[in-house]
């Protein structure tokens, strides 16, 4: 097997440093400082000339290094006034020279009647067949408040979130974002907080195609009669399901095929739809990362993770979490778990039905914390929450298939992603004819996975959904990302049709 490697402007190391340090003189942006003057290199393991990425002092001098005296100044005032339970205060909507700093990124929220999105939680206890989902929607749909008792967490800010939970986190936070607007002229998107990820799974176990179909239909009927969906022809407005695409792409209407209708929908077409995961080969859908058990409440919450995640010993080159699929002739996990297994330098956790530790977060994210890098094959679809989980426990994720980040997670992931994961093709792995995957990850130079595992910890602010209830002072989490390219995207579709409109109005003066 092996790796194939590039360069692009989102590389680590000597090359931006300089650049970094500017913007750290320039905006005293704490997250920026982090990742280079906090760093703590992993303490021995058992095999050292494999895993072992740099002196644990963070200089080969065995000196540490050290902030300038502004930026320490202005860390230490972060941390302080987080503990004692201040903000940072934002500017306001209005700048110092009259300007207003909303311009070109004011959101519309729609007012959607409730059979959208409250009365499909309103039935949470009948979602699926065997459980209640009720609980995973408390305090702001994050989920109930995850015990510390492992020591694996932090003592705050980590929830049981529900992997498919996205719909009603992301519409909370839309309700922080700063430059809310009840005039839709102003507006640079429109929102459609419509619960489309609820509504799809209390149907998905149900014989009638007509029910799955029933509250999506009925949206695009409300839409498209509004006068802000006239504005664009609905190119401005953009909506959230928690679930993947494939839950919304049924292809007929047999009683008993999978999912909803919802991508069927023409009208659906000219929005912007966001999921956990897109399909490959449509252009409207954009991939979000999947919530993780962290929801920081501030800054400081996230910058003492990540140097926690800075320092954690990782014993093991290599971790796998996860269970086989049986039933699936692709699938490459039984390779990977029989690979793992035989391995000294691997941590496995592999997971049957019967096991109800796989169901225990610590479970997962200790071994994380343990490895340089994490498997992260395909498993039900292309994707995984696990992926996520890994990086936020600073582990350099493995993927097998290109759809599994690369052509997902494009607004909240590099370019280059040699920076900050490692590609091993599944057909490789399926064939036996390359390499190990043990072997292709020691081959990797330990001053190359140091830098990668930088990259990782320094993504995990734009990968993170911040507490709903709070607000973070200066870092960005994933909602941040997300309203930011949703923007530029609409922004870009606007522009297109202005053109056109342009040039349709020459050719009839001519």
């Amino acid at each position: 097997m092996t790796m194939e490697r590039t360069t692009s402007a989102y590389g680590v190391g000597g090359r931006w440093l300089p650049c970094l340090v500017l913007l750290a003189v320039l905006s005293a942006t704490p997250w920026l400082l982090i990742i280079h003057c906090h760093r703590v290199a992993s303490g021995s393991t058992p095999h050292p000339s494999l895993v072992t990425a740099a002196p644990a002092s963070g200089r080969e001098d065995g000196s540490q290094p050290r902030f300038p005296s502004v930026q320490e100044q202005q860390v230490k005032k972060l941390l302080i006034a987080s503990a004692a339970g201040g903000e940072v205060s934002r500017s306001s909507n209005v700048g110092v020279t009259g300007e207003d700093a909303c311009r070109g990124r004011y959101l519309y929220v729609h007012d959607l009647p409730p059979r959208f999105n409250a009365d499909i939680l309103a039935d949470c206890r009948h979602w699926y067949p065997w459980m209640d989902m009720c609980p995973y929607l408390v305090n702001g749909g994050l989920g109930a408040h995850l015990d510390n008792a492992d020591g694996v967490f932090a003592d705050e800010g980590w929830y049981a979130t529900d992997h498919f939970g996205l719909d009603v986190i992301f519409h909370a936070r839309v309700r922080q974002y700063e430059c809310l607007t009840n005039d839709s002229s102003l507006a640079a998107a429109v929102f459609v907080p419509y619960y489309a990820g609820f509504d799809v799974v209390r149907h998905l176990w149900s014989n009638n195609a007509t029910a799955k179909d029933a509250a999506a239909a009925e949206l695009v009927d409300w839409l498209t009669r509004r006068p802000e969906w006239r504005a664009m022809g609905g190119r401005d407005h953009f909506v959230m399901s928690g679930r993947t695409a494939w839950d919304h792409q049924r292809q007929t209407d047999s009683d008993s095929e999978w999912g909803n209708k919802l991508f069927r929908l023409p009208a659906v077409w000219n929005m912007t739809v966001l999921l956990v995961e897109k399909l490959p080969w449509t252009d409207f859908d954009f991939a979000v990362p999947y919530p993780t058990y962290f929801h920081p409440a501030k800054d400081a919450d996230v910058l003492q993770w990540q140097q926690r995640m800075q320092g954690m010993k990782r014993d093991f080159l290599f971790s796998f979490a996860g269970g086989e699929r049986p039933g699936d002739p692709n699938s490459i996990r039984h390779h990977l778990i029989r690979e793992c297994g035989a391995s000294s330098f691997c941590n496995l956790v592999q997971c049957h039905k019967s096991e109800k530790n796989c169901l225990v977060p610590s479970t997962f994210m200790r071994v994380f914390q343990g490895a340089r890098f994490c498997l992260q094959p395909p498993g039900d679809t292309y994707t995984r929450r696990s992926a996520f989980d890994a990086i936020l426990a600073g582990c350099v994720p493995v993927f097998f298939h290109p759809d599994s980040a690369y052509r997902q997670y494009k607004w909240h992931l590099p370019d280059d992603r040699d920076t900050y994961s490692v590609f091993i093709s599944e057909e490789d792995v399926r064939s036996g004819n390359a390499s190990s995957v043990e072997e292709t990850l020691r081959q990797i130079p330990p001053e190359v996975v140091e830098r990668m595992t930088e990259t990782v910890i320094g993504l995990i602010p734009r990968l993170v959904y911040a507490d709903p209830r709070s607000k973070l002072e200066t870092l960005r989490d994933a909602v941040d990302f997300t309203v930011e390219a949703v923007i530029d995207r609409v922004s870009k579709l606007r522009k297109e049709m202005d053109h056109g409109a342009s040039a349709r109005g020459h050719l009839t003066q001519t």
